[in-house]
């Protein structure tokens, strides 16, 4: 999961708890002492999360399925490409709407760690959740985090499989986020 579906999850929650969860992927270290009690709670619930999804059978069956030299990176890929499948299912809903200024003004107030923090201006500027319910959009995100990695652009390299595999992965998301959705609901928060 990504920005969008961690963002999503939590829409209810109190601003803190929902900045923890958005900026997460920028935070290095256990240690959150550093943080107010709210923002690292939602960084340790986004930890809980991608854990969960990372071991999800569904999960593992997709990075299974990217090209053998890649798989290395198709986690990070299906990450991006499972925001596409949410933007792609909220569309234009008022809480979608609701959230999506939501979440900017957060960013744009608080800001945001180390490298994320580089990319919080471009995400807002060009409006990458509602961007994300695009598949070329999302392949230009998954290919512009590739650059930001040494080396090749393996990232870039997994865009023509996500492509050619769509309709599975597709279908992939639509059994794993009920699950994750189930999740929540059966523990309180994963």
């Amino acid at each position: 999961m990504n920005f969008l579906a961690h963002a999503w999850l939590v829409r209810e929650a109190a601003d803190g708890f929902l900045l923890g969860n958005v900026i997460a992927d920028g935070v290095k270290g256990s240690d959150l002492s550093a943080w107010p009690a709210l923002v690292a709670a939602g960084i340790r619930h986004h930890r809980r999360v991608d854990a969960f999804v990372d071991a999800h059978p569904l999960a593992l069956a997709a990075k299974a399925r990217a090209p053998m030299g890649q798989r290395r990176f198709a986690g990070i890929a299906l990450d991006i490409l499972w925001d596409h499948f949410l933007a792609r299912r909220l569309g234009r809903t008022e809480a979608f709407e609701t959230l999506v200024p939501r979440v900017y003004a957060l960013l744009a107030s608080e800001g945001a760690p180390n490298r994320l923090g580089r990319m919080v201006p471009s995400m807002i500027e060009h409006d990458w959740l509602r961007g994300y319910a695009n598949f070329d959009f999302t392949c230009r995100a998954i290919a512009g985090l590739g650059q930001r990695l040494s080396g090749p652009n393996r990232l870039a390299e997994l865009t023509p499989w996500l492509a050619r595999d769509y309709e599975w992965l597709a279908e992939n998301f639509d059994g794993l986020w009920p699950d994750c959705l189930g999740a929540l609901q059966s523990r309180g928060r994963i």
